[in-house]
């Protein structure tokens, strides 16, 4: 009882980590012992999975309260993530006008800002005084999403500015407010990326940003919590694309088994048949090893560091294509920068190879009377897989881009597996330069 009394003080986060801790046939109970409004406040906190248990365990009058109580940006990301016909199906459990309201937005296209946005915001008129404006945010400002910042239209619903809460405060009440409008504001497109409203959030450092039309008509808002979440949940797919998993929107632990196997299953396939390439390449070299088998002693150390170069480039250009530091115009700079980055890299891993043989020459016969060239087989291919591990891991994501795909998709996994074959030809055909005529 104690416990129920605390969790009905506790936020809506704290209470919707305390049902997610019960097992799953007890969350139900938990969440139906609440006060209605407590349940709905941290409905929203739930994963997906468990949100689909509890609607689908209440009844169609529970159903129907709950959605109609989400606030409508929270109800569409909750829609968009169910199948087509539970979708309709919940839908239905609407009223007539909240129900055009999540049909419009859901009809924007997924992942742009339409689906972001809100309607619940406080628009007001350049011609109102200060008084007449506090008055509004009084009465009308309860069930808005925020009143931090308030928005001025004019007639045909036009945006002309944008206004934060304490500009009201600090003028008098009978000022008229266009007396103090700049009439400068930042707005997003409807149609607007995602990525770009994180951009654009991160850039002006704003807590909310109005949603405009191609006629600059004001649609809604986007708050900076809703920004947040998709921000976190582009990272989280970014870094399962990125170590080889295709992507997933529950948590870890709420995967069932199958389905985490089937995430993984299908990049660790591609990556073998990737591998199987750099077998037939070394049989394509294997009178090289048989003849010098000391080159097979060097085959890792070779290999992994242009795979490791190619990870580190390509998980650069990645994060720096999601902050919206590069562009695809960017490419010749990119390739410039990177191509001085993978020479300098290539040949100071390059030099503490032929370090190394030469220092353990100077103590054993291991390398053979050879040694000199054999560290600078070493020296040389270091430098030519490592520059080339880094301008393909670098590139291989613009590429991605502009052909339309996810640029995380270049996971470092899949660069690695790249560089290992390309590096193989590399290694041995240096080899075969510099040692014709000695070892080969």
């Amino acid at each position: 009882m104690s416990k129920l009394l605390l969790l009905h003080s506790a936020t809506p986060q704290q209470i919707a980590g305390h049902i997610l801790d019960q097992p799953k046939g007890l969350q139900l109970s938990s969440f139906n012992a609440l006060p209605f409004d407590k349940a709905i406040d941290a409905f929203q906190y739930l994963g997906i999975r468990t949100q689909k248990a509890i609607l689908s365990a209440l009844p169609p009058e529970s159903v129907a309260r709950i959605l109609h109580m989400m606030a409508p940006d929270d109800r569409t990301s909750l829609l968009q993530e169910l199948p087509e016909d539970i979708c309709l199906q919940l839908l239905k459990y609407l009223s007539p006008p909240e129900r055009a309201l999540s049909i419009k937005l859901l009809g924007y296209s997924e992942g742009s800002v339409g689906r972001l946005m809100t309607p619940d915001y406080i628009a007001i008129r350049l011609d109102w005084t200060v008084k007449d404006v506090l008055d509004y945010i009084r009465v009308k400002g309860k069930d808005k999403e925020t009143i931090n910042v308030v928005y001025a239209v004019d007639q045909e619903g036009v945006l002309v500015d944008d206004f934060r809460i304490r500009q009201f405060l600090l003028h008098p009440l009978d000022c008229q407010v266009k007396t103090f409008a700049d009439h400068h504001f930042i707005a997003l497109h409807v149609d607007d990326d995602e990525s770009d409203a994180i951009n654009t959030f991160r850039k002006y450092e704003r807590v909310a940003l109005p949603v405009v039309d191609s006629k600059n008509v004001l649609l809604g808002i986007v708050t900076f919590d809703d920004i947040l979440h998709v921000s976190t949940e582009n990272a989280t797919e970014d870094f399962q694309m990125l170590g080889g998993v295709e992507s997933f929107n529950e948590p870890y632990m709420e995967m069932p088994l199958l389905g985490l196997v089937r995430k993984r299953i299908g990049w660790l396939v591609v990556l073998f048949f990737g591998e199987m390439l750099t077998a037939s390449a070394m049989g394509y070299f294997q009178d090289e090893i048989a003849k010098a088998v000391v080159l097979a002693l060097f085959l890792p150390l070779i290999i992994s560091s242009g795979g490791n170069a190619g990870s580190q480039a390509s998980t650069l250009i990645i994060r720096a294509m999601a902050l919206g530091e590069v562009k695809l115009k960017d490419v010749w700079r990119i390739l410039r920068r990177e191509l001085l980055s993978g020479l300098l890299l290539g040949v100071s891993l390059g030099a503490i190879g032929f370090f190394r043989v030469t220092l353990w020459s100077a103590f054993s016969p291991m390398y053979g009377v050879h040694w000199l060239l054999i560290a600078l087989t070493i020296f040389l291919s270091l430098i030519g897989v490592v520059l080339w591990g880094t301008v393909s891991g670098a590139m291989l994501p613009l590429i991605l881009r502009r052909l339309g795909f996810d640029p995380a998709a270049s996971s470092a996994p899949f660069v690695a597996t790249i560089v290992d074959v390309t590096g193989l030809i590399i290694y041995f055909t240096v080899a075969f330069v510099v040692l014709k005529g000695t070892l080969l």
